[in-house]
């Protein structure tokens, strides 16, 4: 369960298990944590909120190792966040009924019945948090070298946003903190439909949209390592992640080579993309421009009406209502997971390039 080459993200732990963490391998020493700017960052992202799941965690983050005084030392990070408000018996019917949707049923096989799958076990977004965690301890990278990352929710069903291009900066209203959308217009309706289907027992799906400006041109690396290749990987490993596009997306199928090329303007030592939405990369290297795409999130699979599912005890399928605390729709709480995995990746590849000693 690891990402990175210089920078080195390994999780463990699981959904249920006393914690979930991870070991952060490449950090540069000298690097000053600071806990209230973490704090925040794993509030974005922690359940509990009006659109998301009610279980409860502090979400408090320990650094085991790796850091003296708050500052990194350039040794492994290990960091720990307590599972404090675990509920199991909501999930007394598996393994016999796996949920229809989830990892249930594979991982069992896979494990030979050993995993732990309460919460979804070692594929639970639980495991986000120290993703959120870490992201928030190597900012100070991103920081030095000018680069912003900014995500809302993009879509919740048939309702979209503006582009975050002309979205107001950061959350406009109440409504908007809410629900992690930049438009205050779609923000509403958004609420609006996520009550409507938890009301009818049941979730909808979602996409975020990211972006990133003032990379220096030329981060990434000759293809499995380019910029898209890397950050298409890490978006979509975030649980329930369906589908990811940058740029025009798959709206360039509809486009001719003249449409879609931008042309380079500028001047010989600033070189700089053209036209109403220039690629953020080519190639699998940074231009410049700023760096767009949008990730789907399905429906979340744990909903509280009935469902069919095969019962491994009675060798038939058996009706399975799912009790618990899930969240209705995933993007409101990706949002932190969205960004904090665009930190990581660029930090790595801003390293590896030569932009930011190690």
């Amino acid at each position: 369960m690891s990402l990175g080459e210089v920078l080195r993200l390994t999780l463990f732990g699981t959904s249920h298990g006393p914690r979930v963490g991870a070991y952060l391998d490449g950090v540069p020493a000298g690097i000053k944590i600071d806990d209230a700017a973490i704090q925040i960052a794993m509030d974005q992202r922690k359940p509990g909120g009006k659109y998301a799941s009610k279980r409860n965690e502090p979400d408090n983050v320990e650094f085991l190792s790796g850091c003296k005084n708050s500052i990194t030392t350039g040794e492994r990070i290990e960091i720990s966040i307590k599972n404090s408000d675990v509920r199991s018996k909501d999930y007394s019917f598996l393994p016999n009924q796996p949920r229809p949707g989830h990892q249930d049923m594979v991982m069992m096989k896979k494990t030979d019945g050993a995993a732990d799958l309460r919460g979804g076990g070692t594929s639970s977004a639980r495991l986000t948090a120290p993703i959120v965690a870490a992201a928030a301890v190597i900012s100070p990278i991103i920081d030095a070298l000018n680069i912003k990352v900014n995500a809302h929710v993009s879509a919740i069903g048939a309702i979209k946003s503006t582009p975050i291009t002309d979205c107001p900066p950061k959350w406009a209203n109440d409504e908007c903190q809410q629900i992690r959308c930049q438009d205050p217009k779609s923000a509403s309706d958004m609420i609006a439909s996520v009550e409507a289907h938890r009301m009818n027992r049941d979730s909808i799906g979602s996409e975020v949209e990211l972006q990133v400006s003032g990379m220096p041109m030329g981060i990434g690396e000759p293809w499995f390592d380019g910029i898209e290749p890397y950050l298409a990987r890490a978006m979509m490993s975030i649980p329930a992640a369906r589908g990811i596009q940058f740029g025009e997306g798959f709206t360039a199928i509809n486009m001719t080579g003249s449409q879609h090329n931008n042309p380079w303007g500028g001047d010989t030592d600033n070189p700089v993309l053209t036209g109403e939405k220039p690629d953020g990369a080519l190639a699998g290297l940074s231009t410049g421009s700023d760096l767009l795409c949008k990730i789907a999130f399905k429906p979340p699979s744990s909903i509280p009406r009935e469902q069919v599912t095969l019962n491994m005890a009675t060798n038939r399928q058996e009706p399975l209502i799912v009790k618990g605390r899930h969240d209705p729709v995933l993007a409101p709480r990706a949002v932190a997971v969205v960004e904090a995995m665009a930190k990581f990746s660029i930090a790595d590849l801003a390293i590896r390039g030569g932009f930011y000693p190690e």
